[in-house]
């Protein structure tokens, strides 16, 4: 009887112990594993909560909804845009004429900070050779690896390029046009209402090309009134044959530009109305979505004397224009402050 109680008493020890130890081991299992999960729960909440503030971040500026289009954050191949990376950029494009206040149009935007216009990259015939090579150079302006001097590039807001009518613009309009509105580029037209005074100037500036009156070097722009009075000097004699249909083209030109580029977001801007216009410099960095500054040139203009004093042969174009609807041209009074 005691060697049988003695034996039920010690059988069950080893059921129990095998019950303990499995409970414990299911109990650290289950502290391990909510312990894990609450570790990388917080992790994704921290990782998700960065990815919304950079998202909030990035809008954080007041862009109105029917804008979103022409805003764009660039990630370039070539650098890093660092803690500008969510600054919201616009592309533009500056269509223009020679000899119509263009080069120092770029420079008063390039005085902002936040503006990089980039010049005449198509003066270089080989990137307007044809279509695919126009698109190509623009995919990398646009994507903002292209260097140049006036590059800023981390905190650029503003960011585009000036196309004379002459560099293959004109040719391959259409597909230049749908190339500009797919990127949400804005178009800065800018023209002189004077052509009369553009076509002075344009004589004006080949004969400097030609004879290179500043230490045999051309100069189309100047930055010293030392310089300017130099190239001042030389007074052209106009074909009075071919003065009304120069004028006549010039204005055709202008006209068929803005034709063909009125699908596009732009505004229009006359180089009389920067001159006179306090306000016109304003209307352009609000239009490129920059904040409005006080922009300033190096430039010295050349010709700053009355149409009288810069004609050879003056009083032979008066007398062809006078009666004309280019008779306006005379009294200089669009170009007068």
């Amino acid at each position: 009887m005691s060697v049988y109680s003695f034996k039920s008493s010690k059988g069950p020890v080893f059921p129990l112990r095998s019950i303990l130890v499995f409970f414990i081991a299911l109990f650290g299992f289950y502290v391990c594993y909510f312990s894990f999960n609450q570790i990388t729960l917080e992790n994704g909440e921290k990782l998700t909560g960065e990815v919304e503030q950079t998202e909030l971040h990035c809008r954080r500026p007041p862009i109105p909804h029917e804008q979103m289009r022409y805003v764009h954050f660039p990630t370039p191949a070539t650098y890093d845009r660092g803690e500008c990376a969510c600054t919201p950029v616009r592309f533009f494009v500056i269509i223009s004429m020679q000899r119509s206040g263009s080069g120092w149009f770029e420079t008063l935007l390039n005085s902002h900070p936040n503006v990089s216009s980039n010049g005449e990259i198509f003066s270089v015939k080989d990137r307007r050779e044809n279509v695919s090579s126009i698109l190509k150079t623009l995919d990398k302006l646009y994507d903002m690896d292209w260097v140049t001097s006036a590059a800023k590039n981390e905190c650029t807001a503003a960011f585009g390029l000036k196309w004379m009518l002459n560099q293959g613009l004109m040719e391959h309009h259409r597909d230049i046009a749908n190339y500009l509105n797919k990127r949400g580029a804005l178009v800065i037209f800018l023209f002189r209402r004077n052509t009369l005074r553009r076509l002075i100037s344009v004589l004006a500036n080949n004969y400097d090309r030609r004879t290179k009156q500043l230490n045999g070097i051309h100069k189309s722009h100047v930055h010293s009134k030392e310089e300017a009075e130099i190239l001042a000097r030389f007074r052209p004699k106009m074909d009075i044959s071919t003065l009304i249909p120069s004028i006549r083209d010039a204005e055709h030109s202008m006209r068929t530009c803005l034709g063909r580029f009125s699908n596009t977001r732009h505004m229009i801007l006359y180089y009389e109305d920067v001159i006179r216009n306090k306000n016109a410099l304003s209307r352009v960095q609000e239009f490129l979505g920059v904040p409005v500054r006080k922009l300033s040139s190096q430039h010295v203009k050349i010709h700053t004397s009355p149409l009288p004093d810069l004609v050879d042969n003056w009083e032979d174009v008066s007398e062809m224009l006078n009666g004309t609807k280019y008779g306006r041209f005379l009294d200089d009074a669009d170009y007068v402050k």
